[in-house]
């Protein structure tokens, strides 16, 4: 009898430790709100829109994450998060069912990890998430820059093959490459055909970047290049507002190329930010055209549970195109719990300049989803917004 429970309780404990050895954990986050922009886009002109809109303080979406401990420090990990909306519960990122991310790799004590798949570039991890009006405050997706032109919060790189560092006493840096998996075309081949009959192309994409964090300072920096942009799965906006850009068959866009620095400084209950980005696009005939982003901002806590938080960007084209764009945010966040929170946003845009024979108008927003459709804009927007946010 006491063999039988001697072996008992050993396979006990190798059954708690190979346990402990490997975990996956279910996570998650919900936004929904009410928001209200005085001017939308209408066939014929614009008008105001009240409207429910989620994925506004950040995307609404759902993840698995697991690791396995393989000894002397090195795990396997992955990761697959699918992006959805609460108002109709469909597939964000085009319908993918992991478009938010999808990848699994290596990661070792004091060296960092290399992971392969459906990633995030360096300029949405070190800029957009630490430097950023819409990283630092619930201002999120309505405070990013227009279209994402500078892929500060969804640059995805599919077929990537990704090296982040480990923490060296508060620096942090990688690479990563996205293979066009196009044989003949290396480095992307561009879309052909009409606008009627569009033959796909292929994207390739690399990006690089160092962060340094330490008590409350901050400063990273980050560049992306991205091959034919408008043939990545889904297709990367390049548009802005009602600028047009050069088309050439489906191919549009040769290359965007975005490079940026930000820094944040920490004292007491509040933070102060700034960021710089300058985004080139090139046509593959053409003039480029630059866009440049200038974005500075700042939060209070005034309680644990209440924060304020204000930011100004501006933007500005110039090459092919030529426009400017002021931006004010504001926004105020109480947390009813850790995971539950509701906040107010006030977003006020004004555009001046032209577009060949038109006046340029004004796109809150880091998606045309938001408050822009086709038709006929306005030179300013000013949008409001209440919503709430839980997270799992």
């Amino acid at each position: 009898m006491n063999k039988k429970i001697l072996t008992a309780a050993t396979f006990a404990v190798f059954a708690s430790a190979a346990h402990a050895q490997s975990s996956v954990t279910l996570y998650g986050l919900i936004d929904a709100g009410i928001s209200y922009v005085n001017n939308s886009k209408t066939a014929t002109g614009h008008s105001s829109l009240t409207k429910y809109d989620d994925g506004v303080a950040n995307g609404s979406r759902w993840g698995l994450r697991g690791s396995e401990d393989l000894g002397n420090g090195l795990k396997a990990i992955f990761l697959l998060e699918n992006g959805f909306s609460s108002a109709n519960g469909t597939a964000g990122q085009g319908g993918a069912m992991f478009g938010r991310q999808a990848f699994v790799g290596l990661s070792q004590n004091n060296i960092g990890s290399l992971t392969f798949g459906r990633q995030y570039s360096f300029s949405t991890d070190y800029l957009g998430s630490n430097y950023a009006t819409g990283g630092q405050t619930v201002a999120g997706n309505y405070a990013y820059h227009i279209n994402d032109v500078d892929q500060l919060t969804s640059s995805r790189i599919n077929n990537s093959v990704k090296y982040s560092s480990a923490n060296f006493a508060g620096l942090t840096f990688g690479a990563m490459y996205g293979f066009s998996n196009t044989a003949g075309g290396f480095a992307g081949t561009p879309g052909t055909g009409t606008t009627a009959a569009p033959v796909a192309g292929s994207s390739r994409a690399y990006s690089f970047g160092a962060n340094y964090a330490n008590g409350p300072f901050g400063i990273g920096a980050a560049y992306t290049d991205i091959r034919y942009p408008g043939q990545a799965s889904p297709a990367f906006s390049t548009s802005l507002a009602n600028v047009s850009f050069p088309t050439v068959g489906n191919g549009q866009i040769q290359d965007l190329r975005t490079v940026g620095v930000g820094g944040r400084y920490a004292f007491g209950a509040a933070t102060l930010w700034a960021l710089y980005t300058n985004t080139r696009l090139a046509p593959i005939s053409g003039e480029s055209t630059t866009f440049a982003a200038y974005e500075a901002g700042a939060k209070y806590a005034f309680t644990p549970a209440i924060t304020a938080g204000a930011g100004y960007t501006y933007m500005h084209l110039s090459g092919a195109n030529v426009g400017h764009w002021n931006q004010v945010n504001l926004s105020g966040d109480y947390a009813l719990s850790k995971r539950t929170d509701v906040y107010v946003l006030g977003i006020y845009q004004i555009a001046s300049g032209r577009n060949g024979t038109q006046d340029l108008q004004a796109q809150i927003g880091s998606s045309t989803s938001y408050f822009s459709t086709s038709g006929v804009g306005a030179d300013n927007q000013l949008a409001f917004r209440v919503g709430l946010r839980h997270k799992f």
